[in-house]
């Protein structure tokens, strides 16, 4: 991993994991569309790193919003996060059992909050175990601690900015979710929304960036990319169907030295849901 990945091992974790400003969180999120046994808080309390603790995307969020873990205000975000011990000062390694699902998304968060100094485990918990780290059961008692937000617009994008996006061929917009909800062949598994994306983005579905559990090699990453003719330094923003595969979209590109990917954080649950706006189906064009 070169140095300024934003992936570490699970060796530089066990290295660092006593550093006194390393705080480790474990992020894990199951869709419920998939019927998951457990929940994501369920699979933390079995097994997790010792000292992690438990963010989860769906209390952390935005109180107001219909939509699932949209991103919340900075009050809201900071009142939550400086209960789990989290804040100024710390370096962040995040990670989760379920690739990637929601540690990039909580990485992403981070970031857009102000925070630089967030890394995500690659692997997640299974790359701890078969690294030989210990696991517990038993939630860390967290000091609360003062967390200043600074929040980063330019890595978040609304509806409105979206819909302004569309035609525009100065940024590229990456959808993350299956190929055939992407070109309308294949329903949506959230009841009642229409399949498709958004005019002129182009697809990319998450898994292909995912390999027995780790991110693919840079190298691999670039190739899936340039396979849709997309040049990953230039500007993009990522979609999916509720913000969470398009962060793990955003994280590999960060892996290819482009750290200022935006997501679009109601992705498609959002815009398929506003009737007034345009929906594509079949390939990119």
């Amino acid at each position: 991993m070169n140095a300024s990945s934003p992936l570490v091992s699970a060796k530089w974790l066990m290295d660092n994991l006593s550093a006194p400003d390393l705080r480790v969180i474990d992020a894990t999120w199951f869709a419920p569309f998939t019927n998951p046994p457990e929940t994501g808080r369920e699979a933390y309390t079995r097994a997790h790193i010792p000292d992690a603790v438990y963010f989860d995307i769906d209390e952390i969020a935005d109180p107001d919003s219909e939509l699932s873990h949209t991103f919340p205000p900075s009050h809201v975000f900071s009142s939550r996060v400086r209960k789990l011990g989290l804040g100024d000062g710390n370096r962040l390694v995040v990670y989760d059992q379920n690739n990637f699902f929601a540690s990039a998304r909580v990485w992403w968060m981070f970031r857009a909050m102000g925070f630089s100094d967030v890394l995500v485990l690659d692997g997640g918990l299974k790359a701890w175990i078969e690294a030989g780290g210990q696991t517990d059961d038993l939630p860390p008692v967290a000091v609360e601690r003062h967390l200043t937000p600074r929040v980063r617009a330019d890595l978040i994008k609304t509806k409105a900015q979206m819909a302004a996006l569309v035609g525009k061929s100065s940024v590229t917009i990456i959808d993350a979710r299956p190929a055939g909800r992407f070109t309308g062949e294949a329903p949506e598994p959230r009841k009642g929304l229409a399949s498709g994306h958004i005019p002129g983005s182009v697809n990319v579905a998450g898994s292909e960036l995912i390999e027995d559990g780790f991110m693919k090699s840079a190298d691999d990453l670039r190739a899936v990319f340039e396979a849709q003719g997309i040049d990953p330094a230039k500007l993009i923003v990522t979609s999916c169907g509720s913000g969470v595969t398009a962060a793990v979209t955003a994280l590999a590109l960060a892996v290819l030295g482009n750290d200022l990917v935006a997501v679009y954080d109601g992705s498609w649950t959002e815009w398929a849901s506003d009737g007034s706006l345009p929906i594509a189906t079949g390939p990119a064009i």
